[in-house]
């Protein structure tokens, strides 16, 4: 029992975490990821931009979950993770 209270907790702590990321990901996350793609070796950011870019006409299609994914692999090509570029927007920035 405890072990499915945990497993529920759990589910549900990041659910909510992925909800908020995904209300604010059109908004924040193109600028950031852009901003990481400049210190990319040319391949890698091609294709990061274009999937940046892809996520953007996502966006202004109003499809939010495709436009994340699209995001998500754009910073997995760059070495991190959208929740952690959608945390930390002054540590992207600076980078």
């Amino acid at each position: 029992m405890r072990r499915i209270f945990l497993t529920t907790a759990a589910a549900l702590a990041l659910s909510a975490g992925s909800a908020a990321a995904s209300n604010n990901v059109c908004g924040a996350a193109p600028e950031a990821l852009r901003t990481l793609a400049a210190s990319a070796e040319d391949a890698t950011q091609q294709r990061a931009l274009r999937n940046i870019a892809l996520g953007e006409a996502l966006c202004d299609a109003r499809n939010r979950l495709e436009a994340q994914k699209k995001f998500q692999a754009a910073a997995r090509l760059l070495g991190t993770d959208l929740a952690a570029v959608m945390a930390t927007p002054a540590t992207a920035a600076a980078q």
